[in-house]
């Protein structure tokens, strides 16, 4: 038996001598050569602007002018109608708007040197629509209370602990 172990031993030595040995393979980059350079950026110049010159609001004369337009759509229930219009001076307006209760408000109004007047007026009556008799679309149906039946627990019972005496 000790000769079956050692030639057991002496084929394992034997065999780790004619074992090929590898090495891994060695890698090198390859080298490039760069053709072509990275631009370079300088930094922005940046200057303070000057304030010598002083700001000077420009103004324009009073100018006349007109204008006036109407608006009427069925669908969406737009009424409404402005007209304004201005000598060097004053300013004088109206405009008129259908208001949801059925009124018309006219406002005419005067701009001038004194300030901003304007006369509010009304045409026509409020009308209100009459609210429907509120029904119901179903009846709701009718529960009873919720009975609930008390719970079938014994009263606790408590016993004195027995102390063993030794």
């Amino acid at each position: 038996m000790k000769f079956i172990i050692l030639a057991a031993l002496v084929a394992v030595a034997a065999a780790a001598d004619y074992a090929p040995k590898y090495e891994a393979p060695k890698y090198e980059a390859p080298k490039y050569e760069a053709k072509y350079e990275a631009p370079k950026y300088e930094a922005p110049k940046y200057e303070a602007p000057k304030y010598e010159a002083k700001y000077e609001e420009v103004t324009y004369a009073p100018q006349p002018y007109s204008f006036g337009y109407d608006v009427q759509d069925k669908e969406s229930y737009n009424d409404f109608e402005h007209n304004e219009k201005s000598d060097y001076n004053v300013v004088i307006g109206s405009y008129r708007v259908a208001l949801p209760d059925g009124r018309t408000q006219i406002v005419n109004y005067k701009a001038d040197k004194d300030g901003y007047t304007a006369d509010v007026k009304f045409e026509g009556e409020a009308k209100y629509p009459e609210e429907p008799a509120y029904k119901p679309a179903y009846s709701a149906p009718a529960y009873s209370a919720p009975a609930y039946p008390a719970p079938a627990y014994p009263a606790p019972a408590y016993k004195a602990p027995a102390y063993p005496k030794y």
